[in-house]
């Protein structure tokens, strides 16, 4: 089975991510371009449902195959009782032409039934072989992007915490540099002082 344009996605997407730099002071957890990250996740959402149905067909081809084995098996049939009918017309030994044509009914019904089981085999290891394979892509598919999403997660809450910190830092020197540790003329009222939001998990789940 030759590579699917979904594979050649997923790993394009393990490649980008084996790309990536790592955040400073840092061996496990990676910078990501959100648009790129994005862009091949979107063509794989695409991809995916083609995909699937491209294996719902060959799951459906075991009908094909077990009505193909069956015509086969009634055309033996037909043809070996045929032939009883003639031995049995033109021999002079009824008895040995029906012990004849019973033997060929025989063995042309214990090949049919070999098709058969043959052909159901081939039709239920296409089938497994088809949901397997779906659903390893799938699972390659979801485990890709948990990972891209808890390491923008990690991101967003690193540069929420720096921000705190460096803004904690100015309102302390604002502080140091007032009279009596008060607050300087041109200082902005606590009121109207910005608020730094947390970023979450949620929030990265809201904005997908």
């Amino acid at each position: 089975m030759s590579s699917s344009r979904i594979e050649q996605i997923i790993e394009e997407i393990e490649e980008y991510v084996e790309s990536c730099r790592y955040q400073p002071l840092s061996t496990t957890k990676i910078v990501v371009n959100k648009e790129e990250l994005e862009e091949l996740l979107r063509e794989l959402r695409m991809k995916t449902p083609d995909e699937i149905k491209r294996y719902q067909k060959i799951i459906s081809n075991k009908d094909a195959i077990l009505a193909d084995a069956q015509s086969k098996a009634d055309n033996i049939i037909a043809e070996a009782q045929a032939q009883a009918k003639e031995l049995v017309s033109q021999t002079e030994i009824m008895q040995q032409a029906y012990a004849q044509a019973n033997e060929t009914v025989n063995a042309a019904n214990q090949q049919a039934q070999g098709i058969l089981d043959s052909a159901q085999q081939d039709a239920n290891n296409i089938r497994m072989s088809a949901i397997s394979y779906t659903d390893e892509l799938l699972a390659n598919l979801s485990q890709i992007t948990g990972n891209a999403i808890a390491a923008a997660s990690e991101s967003y809450n690193a540069f929420a915490g720096a921000l705190q910190s460096y803004y904690d830092v100015v309102n302390r020197n604002r502080s140091e540099l007032s009279p009596q540790g008060g607050t300087s003329a041109a200082a902005v009222p606590a009121s109207d002082e910005p608020e730094i939001p947390e970023v979450t998990y949620d929030d990265l789940d809201d904005e997908e």
